[in-house]
């Protein structure tokens, strides 16, 4: 402190004390998967710190010889040295450096041993960033300039709705993962969006000016799935006049958006997971491999975990295509949505404005909407046609949702937010838990994602 008192300042202590300050933000990312290493690092740096990589345990430990950071974020599963052995070396090298591995669920009771053994914490594949935040947060404490609630919303099209705090979320996520290559797996119900989701990770990527393919496993004809993904040459099957390009190719520089990933024929899975590793696929009667560059985003209604268990997914092609997971609320969950959602389509269907009137608006918000985005666009379709003037009235609407407006305005109340009652509760288990959010969730019965959804509610 002495070379502030009116003297020429100690430069070499001055030149110290700052990079002792950058290496205080900073935080080292290992995993052999670079897309997965981009991806940690830019949700990394959106909380505000920098970041160094490294390929291998090898690689860190040299890095954190050199420079020490202020944490490590540590794949378990690595080339040469694994993570748990990795972490006995930090350990030697820094005993006091915060650690979290980061694991896939098969190797759980390996990262429990390594808790044991001196890790900070550790997370599970697929990735919650909320938790990868959380972790971070605990261990060395924010950055000091922003958080995640603080981040830039992402820049959305002119004509986009995205009015709930759930659906704002999904969307605030999808921003920070879109510029790795790392796959994404978007998961919920039918009807709720999730290719609009698609369209915004690709939108908001550097492979925005290359192709968005889309293909639906679900509607591809078994037998013609493989050359339809991967392509075929002249006379490989019979029909196959021509040659074709397939999917992946179609896609290349861009992104290949497979819906109901799910449906995908147990047999072609190998193939496909063969081409997510090694970037080259092999078209339908030719033995040449061919070089593509595409980034997979994925999406199912499934539980994907669950047919893994049952032997109907791929466990090792499972855990390759779910390096981040995207929950897309059902609507009924994202109740503020629904009628600027209603009064897009009513503008979109009927070339200008239209008015929903009182009752018809009630009788929305009091419909449970088991269909999602993909029944409310038309029901309002069908009243846009049934309308005569600009004021769509409860009778254009379907039957089952006119039905509805004789209930009373308590019922029409958004079911997104919460009772002062439910507001309390949730307060105090918090208070209860000392603020662990997985806990408390536990204890009001609940998924943590629920919580989050819930206090994000609060906070409007």
């Amino acid at each position: 402190m002495g070379w502030q008192l009116n003297c020429r300042p100690n430069i070499a202590v001055s030149t110290q004390i700052e990079s002792m300050t950058e290496r205080r933000r900073t935080i080292l990312v290992v995993d052999d998967d670079a897309a997965q290493r981009r991806l940690l690092g830019d949700f990394v740096a959106s909380l505000d710190f920098q970041t160094t990589e490294a390929g291998s345990a090898e690689e860190a430990l040299d890095s954190i010889r050199r420079a020490p950071p202020e944490m490590v974020l540590l794949d378990v599963r690595l080339p040469g040295m694994d993570g748990v052995t990795a972490l006995a070396e930090i350990r030697k090298i820094a005993g006091d450096l915060p650690v979290l591995l980061i694991t896939a669920h098969g190797d759980l009771r390996q990262a429990v041993e390594a808790i044991k053994s001196g890790a900070d914490d550790y997370l599970l594949k697929p990735l919650d960033l909320d938790e990868l935040e959380a972790a971070i947060v605990d261990a060395i404490g924010a950055a000091g300039r922003r958080s995640s609630k603080e981040r830039a919303a992402p820049e959305m099209p002119a004509n986009f709705v995205c009015a709930s705090a759930a659906m704002r979320h999904v969307l605030e996520t999808a921003a920070v993962v879109a510029p790795s290559n790392a796959p994404v797996l978007i998961l919920g119900p039918s009807g709720v969006g999730k290719e609009m989701v698609a369209e915004m990770i690709h939108r908001w990527s550097p492979r925005a000016k290359g192709p968005l393919v889309v293909a639906n496993c679900a509607g591809l004809p078994e037998s013609l799935i493989e050359s339809e993904l991967f392509g075929h040459t002249r006379g490989a099957f019979t029909g196959a006049d021509s040659d074709r390009r397939g999917f992946f190719r179609a896609a290349h520089g861009g992104t290949l958006f497979l819906d109901e990933i799910g449906e995908l024929p147990l047999h072609l899975q190998p193939k496909l997971l063969r081409a997510l590793e090694s970037g080259r696929i092999t078209p339908v009667g030719s033995e040449q491999p061919v070089e593509v560059d595409t980034r997979l985003v994925a999406a199912t209604n499934r539980d994907l975990g669950e047919a893994v268990r049952m032997g109907n997914f791929r466990d090792d092609l499972y855990y390759r295509i779910n390096v981040v997971e995207l929950i897309v609320p059902p609507l009924q969950e994202r109740s503020d949505d629904l009628l600027p959602l209603a009064r897009r389509f009513a503008e979109e269907f009927a070339g200008g404005p239209v008015r929903l009137s009182p009752h018809a608006a009630q009788c929305l918000l009091a419909y449970s909407w088991p269909g999602n985005v993909r029944e409310l666009r038309n029901a309002i379709q069908r009243a846009c046609l049934l309308c005569r003037g600009d004021v769509i009235l409860p009778e254009h609407l379907p039957a089952k949702v006119a039905a509805l407006a004789a209930e009373g305005e308590e019922k029409a109340a958004p079911s997104g937010r919460l009772s002062q009652v439910e507001r309390a509760t949730i307060l105090a288990t918090l208070e209860e838990c000392g603020g662990n959010r997985t806990q408390a969730a536990k204890k009001l019965g609940i998924s943590r994602r629920a919580l989050i959804y819930k206090l994000r509610a609060m906070e409007d």
